[in-house]
């Protein structure tokens, strides 16, 4: 896998464009609780936003699942729907981080 990630980014690097590459849930070492029955709160957990691209962009170190969707969109240079909950995580709102190049940072 990591060396298939490494080919994305050197794709990405060579056209100038951005991967993201997300989880739908973080710390999946935490499933159980410590009595072994299943941990049902883990989306709770930090899951990794990695981005690497082109470009020095900010981003929020927080967010939710839905600020994913919103963010590809404005990458894209797309509109949000009206019915998406979620803001870009490039919107102005929220803490920021600065992410040169964008090389492997963590955001939500």
């Amino acid at each position: 896998v990591d060396v298939c990630l490494g080919r994305i980014m050197e794709a990405m690097k060579q056209v100038g464009g951005v991967l993201l590459v997300t989880a739908d849930h973080g710390n999946v070492e935490m499933m159980q609780d410590s009595q072994g029955n299943p941990h049902t709160q883990h989306t709770i957990y930090p899951v990794p936003f990695v981005a690497f691209g082109a470009g020095a962009v900010q981003i929020r170190t927080e967010g939710t699942l839905a600020d994913i969707a919103p963010t590809i969109l404005e990458l894209m240079g797309l509109p949000k729907a009206s019915e998406m909950t979620g803001v870009s995580l490039m919107h102005p709102t929220g803490v920021y981080v600065a992410a040169h190049d964008m090389r492997l940072h963590y955001a939500i």
